[in-house]
């Protein structure tokens, strides 16, 4: 089965100054125009999760609200500029008792010129009304790779704990424009399966965001993939905790790959994956990260 469907969207600085209000991703890359113009970029990008957030938006309109997502993975092979015209395109490819592997691609377009892919990639649902199924984390072996990197190591660390509020999940809905009722609704989520409404997949991830873009590697980085997994749901004004932990480095590309991983206060796993990053812009790049512990990746 194969089929396909689009929609369109105008990212402004304003959306991308929401997204790092709300998510505490401040990277100068997204938020400072002085910096981002003399890095290679040459202007603000706008976020990877809020891309994510239009493909999020695109699934509750085309697949149907109360979607479930389990897996995403993303590649960002060009940035998005502020003012790009974006179209969200999803095309279901494999459909298997509820769940379906969709091929996702967000892409500018403009008058006259060719379609130029900013975030691509594949995700796996569960269609509203299908069981949900169970699903476990994965391990974070450290990789082979150079042993320093802009005083990077293997297996240094960084993590930040939040919460997100019911005014967070609202104001999300607000600047995505994803409506699905489960991240609205604690009745709709309840009927999906869920205790409550629950904390939408690009809140999770931007907590990843967050540590990559201002801490670990730190100002200036640059998301370049992200592979996303769910294996449960996280709820309002609970205590996540979000880590990421440095797998391998690569001096000779100025590549970080980093395992990630968001915790609920009593320990199941609500978002986990791996990132790879490109450290070209980073504001201090022979900066001990001393704010970071080196650790063994996850337990």
């Amino acid at each position: 089965m194969t089929t396909a469907s689009s929609c369109q969207r105008v990212l402004l600085q304003a959306d991308f100054d929401r997204f790092a209000r709300l998510t505490g991703d401040d990277n100068p890359i997204h938020c400072d125009p002085a910096f981002a113009a003399k890095s290679h970029f040459g202007a603000t990008v706008a976020h990877g999760m809020l891309l994510y957030s239009c493909i999020c938006k695109a699934l509750t309109e085309q697949v149907g609200p109360g979607v479930v997502q389990m897996e995403q993975t993303l590649m960002f092979p060009n940035p998005t500029y502020v003012g790009d015209r974006l179209r969200i395109d999803l095309q279901v490819d494999v459909e298997r008792g509820g769940l379906l592997d969709i091929l996702t691609e967000v892409t500018k377009v403009g008058a006259g010129d060719a379609a130029l892919a900013t975030a691509t990639g594949r995700c796996r649902v569960v269609a509203p009304g299908a069981t949900l199924p169970t699903m476990a984390p994965a391990p974070h072996p450290v990789e082979l790779g150079d042993a320093e990197l802009h005083g990077l190591r293997p297996g240094i660390s960084a993590s930040s704990t939040r919460s997100f509020s019911a005014a967070d999940l609202d104001e999300y809905g607000d600047l995505s424009g994803d409506r699905n009722p489960i991240f609205r609704d604690d009745v709709e989520a309840q009927m999906r399966g869920f205790k409550s409404r629950i904390v939408p997949w690009p809140l999770l991830a931007g907590m990843f965001s967050d540590l990559l873009g201002t801490r670990l590697p730190g100002r200036g980085t640059g998301w370049m993939k992200q592979q996303l997994r769910y294996p449960s749901a996280a709820y309002p004004g609970e205590a996540l905790t979000a880590t990421v932990c440095i797998t391998r480095l690569r001096a000779d590309k100025e590549l970080v790959n980093l395992a990630t991983r968001v915790s609920a206060a009593d320990g199941r796993v609500v978002c986990d994956g791996e990132a790879l990053v490109l450290v070209k812009n980073l504001e201090n790049k022979l900066e001990n990260k001393l704010e970071s512990r080196s650790g063994q990746g996850f337990a």
